[in-house]
C-alpha cells in the first residue's frame, strides 16, 4: 500500500542533492555568452592595469604591485561572474520555472544554496583565466603558495556576490537586471578600493566605503600578499553582506513561489 501524502517525509537537507547541482551546472555551461563575458572582461582589465612596467619593480608585501593588481582584477571578475550566474534566475522566472518548483520538495534555502554553488563555477573560471594570463606574462611576482592561497580566497569570497546576483535576479525585472547590476558592481569596486586605493581618498569617503559590499572582501583576498591579518571590521563586513544577500534571496524565492 502506498504511503499517504501526510505520511511522507520531506527529503533531507531541504531537497538539496548533487544531481540537481550537476544539472544546474550543465545548464550554466551551455551559455557561451555568459562564460565569455565573465572570463574575457577581467583579463582585459588586468592587461590594461596590471602590466605596467613600474608595477613589476615596486614591491607590495611578499610580492609586487602587479600581483596586487592581478588579485584585484581576479576579484572583480569573480564577483562579476558569480553575480551574472545568480541573475540567471530572472530568466527562469520569466519562463515559469518558479511555478514548476512549487511541485517539488525543494526548500527555499536549499534552492538558494544550489544556485550559489552553481554561480561559483563561473567565478572559478574567471579567477583561473586572470591568474593564467598573469602567469604567462610573468609580470606578477609572489611565492607559489600565494598564487594558490589568494586564488582560493578570491574564489571563495565571490560566494557573497553569487547570493547578491540571486537576490537581485528575483528583485529586478528580467529585461534590465544585468545592466543595473553591472553599474552597481562598478560602484562597489570603487567603494571597496579595487580600482583606486582608499588611502588616496578623503576620510569621509573611506568611512562610507567601509560599509560597502566589496570593502571587506578586498582586504581579505589581499591579506596573504601584504602579510597582514585582515581586520575584524573586514570579516564582519563580509559575513554581514553574505547574510543580507542570502536572506534576501530566500525571502524573494518564498514570495515568488507563493505568488505563482
Amino acid at each position: 500500500m502506498s504511503p499517504t501524502i501526510a505520511a511522507r517525509r520531506p527529503p533531507g537537507m531541504g531537497g538539496f542533492n548533487l544531481t540537481v547541482l550537476g544539472l544546474e551546472v550543465r545548464r550554466l555551461l551551455r551559455n557561451p555568452r555568459t562564460l565569455i563575458f565573465s572570463m574575457v572582461l577581467p583579463v582585459v582589465f588586468f592587461l590594461i592595469f596590471g602590466l605596467n612596467s613600474d608595477y613589476a619593480s615596486l614591491s607590495s608585501g611578499k610580492g609586487n604591485v602587479s600581483a596586487f593588481v592581478m588579485i584585484s582584477m581576479a576579484l572583480y571578475g569573480a564577483v562579476l561572474a558569480t553575480t551574472s550566474g545568480g541573475t540567471m534566475v530572472s530568466i527562469e522566472r520569466a519562463a515559469g520555472w518558479s511555478r514548476s518548483l512549487r511541485l517539488t520538495p525543494l526548500s527555499p534555502a536549499a534552492y538558494v544554496v544550489i544556485k550559489m554553488l552553481t554561480a561559483l563555477v563561473l567565478g572559478a573560471g574567471s579567477v583561473i583565466a586572470v591568474y593564467a594570463v598573469g602567469a604567462i606574462t610573468r609580470t606578477p611576482s609572489m611565492p607559489l603558495y600565494l598564487w594558490v592561497l589568494t586564488g582560493l580566497a578570491v574564489w571563495a569570497g565571490s560566494l557573497v556576490f553569487a547570493a547578491f546576483g540571486l537576490f537581485m535576479g528575483y528583485l529586478l525585472p528580467t529585461e534590465n537586471v544585468m545592466q543595473i547590476l553591472s553599474f552597481a558592481l562598478v560602484l562597489f569596486a570603487f567603494g571597496g578600493g579595487l580600482f583606486i586605493p582608499l588611502s588616496q581618498m578623503s576620510q569621509t569617503f573611506q568611512d562610507i566605503a567601509s560599509y560597502t559590499p566589496l570593502y571587506g572582501l578586498n582586504e581579505l583576498v589581499h591579506a596573504p600578499l601584504v602579510g597582514e591579518a585582515p581586520s575584524l571590521g573586514a570579516v564582519v563586513n563580509v559575513l554581514a553582506w553574505l547574510a543580507i544577500f542570502t536572506g534576501g534571496a530566500v525571502w524573494r524565492f518564498r514570495r515568488d513561489t507563493v505568488r505563482v
